[in-house]
């Protein structure tokens, strides 16, 4: 164990794993943590880099987050944008519709949301809620249901031929580190309010928002608005190389100087297609 002598003395990185080394005291976990730090302020720095293209270049960016619950969404976002210009940045995360909403076209309450030129905008859940969360949930009619899967790939096709950037994410899990990130939850007082009931009731329908998200794919994944998998059993990996793909997606400014690689691990990020192996199955 460190000492308090030995913490008071310790001034620089080297220092400290050299002490370690001294009485052989296992620092790895503490090594590993203080690596992806670096990393993550290096890929930060870049996405201040980007945005500011972005709004020089009077680009419309949305990018959006799919995936089962407790799939690091949320956490993904917060690191994303915790350095990032709010005037030119917002996060879009939606309640349940409005009864004048529920009367409307299912897309305009996402229109609204749409960036503006100049803005990245990020969905913490998108339109994409009606294609798994509302059928296995029972909160949208099969007729509902049916029509949304008709009309998003033209939706979508709509934004892409007017200049719109949409980044599609769905982050994958496995059942077993679901479940332990929901225990973690309810341990946890800080994270409590992020569990509900509908939340285990993911558990138990495991299966049945499978088969809704590989229908959800077959229909909705296409050239030009592609799905991109994001494998999430270790969030803090999963955090950097999904920024490190919506970086790769851009030559900005300044890019070639990156402190960091910008190329995605293909272990970790992979373009969807039929048979792509999956931890959320």
């Amino acid at each position: 164990m460190f000492t308090l002598e030995d913490l008071a003395h310790i001034k620089k990185r080297k220092q400290l794993i050299h002490i370690a080394d001294q009485k052989n005291i296992d620092i790895s976990k503490i090594q590993r943590s203080l690596r992806y730090e670096d990393e993550l302020r290096a890929l930060q720095a870049e996405l201040v880099n980007l945005q500011q293209w972005v709004a020089k270049k009077k680009l419309r960016v949305a990018i959006l987050f799919e995936g089962r619950d407790a799939a690091g969404k949320g956490g993904s976002i917060k690191r994303f944008t915790e350095h990032l210009n709010p005037r030119s940045m917002r996060i879009v995360a939606l309640s349940k519709p409005t009864e004048e909403e529920q009367g409307q076209w299912y897309f305009r309450r996402y229109i609204k949301e749409l960036p503006n030129p100049g803005e990245i905008v990020f969905f913490d859940r998108s339109w994409y809620n009606r294609a798994v969360v509302e059928p296995v949930m029972g909160f949208c009619t099969k007729r509902q249901y049916n029509k949304f899967m008709v009309q998003v790939p033209g939706f979508e096709h709509m934004l892409y031929e007017d200049g719109a950037i949409v980044i599609k994410f769905w982050f994958s899990i496995s059942k077993e580190e679901q479940k332990k990130r929901f225990d973690s939850r309810m341990q946890n007082p800080l994270k409590k309010w992020k569990f509900s009931p509908v939340d285990m009731k993911g558990q138990h329908l495991w299966n049945k928002y499978t088969k809704y998200k590989e229908q959800m794919f077959s229909k909705t994944h296409t050239t030009f608005s592609p799905w991109i998998i994001v494998k999430t059993n270790d969030k803090k990996t999963a955090r950097l190389e999904s920024i490190r793909y919506v970086l790769s997606m851009f030559d900005y400014i300044g890019k070639s100087k990156a402190k960091t690689t910008l190329l995605p691990d293909p272990n970790v990020i992979v373009r969807y297609h039929r048979h792509i192996e999956q931890i959320d199955i």
